[in-house]
């Protein structure tokens, strides 16, 4: 009885030191949770540089300029406010891009999406743009901005009607693992960040680039 009483104990013991053992291994692929993906700051500040040389040399407002970066995920804060003067992101929103062959307002391509500069294919266009004249808009807070194509990639946006608005459907709040609702092709945020960029566009006396 008394071996049998060692044994088992022996048993117990040589199994905790098993598990002890277990955070040194990796963890399985059933373990892992998928991890939120992060701005790349590196990124960021060098597309943040070459963007002010931009300005400079154009005549383009010098203090602050939007990016977006369109390789993040759709449900993830992408739109940037850039303070050039602070050389730091001032504002963060959410934005849509083009469904493409998708369904609109889905957010098919929320992790992967695709563009192209050609008419009808709703889909968004890389590039720069200079953001233009002011106007009504049947979209969300019923204001927009043209959107001028600055480079061979995106010159075809003011034909194919690309503009700055806001939409209903955009959240104010990141919303991953889901994606943002897909346009076909106008980068748009929600109303209540359109309320607090426009007037930032609208008050520059010099050209925005997006």
């Amino acid at each position: 009885m008394r071996k049998s009483f060692y044994l088992l104990f022996l048993i117990i013991i040589s199994g905790c030191q098993k598990e002890n053992l277990k955070p040194n291994f990796l963890p399985t692929t059933d373990s892992v949770t998928e991890s939120k993906p992060v701005i790349n700051i590196f990124k960021t500040k060098q597309k943040s540089k070459d963007a002010l040389e931009f300005c400079k040399t154009k005549n383009f407002n010098t203090d602050f300029c939007i990016l977006i970066d369109m390789s993040l995920h759709s449900g993830l804060k992408r739109f940037f406010i850039y303070d050039f003067n602070k050389n730091e992101i001032s504002q963060k929103y959410l934005v849509g891009h083009g469904c493409g062959n998708g369904f609109w307002s889905f957010d098919s391509s929320k992790d992967n999406p695709s563009f192209s500069n050609e008419d009808n294919s709703h889909l968004s266009s890389l590039g720069k743009y200079r953001l233009g004249e002011r106007g009504y808009s049947n979209w969300g807070v019923n204001v927009k901005y043209l959107m001028h194509g600055l480079d061979e990639a995106n010159s075809n946006a003011l034909k194919r009607i690309i503009v700055f608005h806001s939409w209903g459907k955009m959240s104010d709040d990141e919303v991953y693992p889901k994606g943002s609702p897909e346009d076909w092709g106008c980068p748009t945020v929600s109303n209540n960040a359109f309320k607090e960029i426009d007037p930032m566009l609208k008050n520059s006396k010099k050209p925005i680039l997006m």
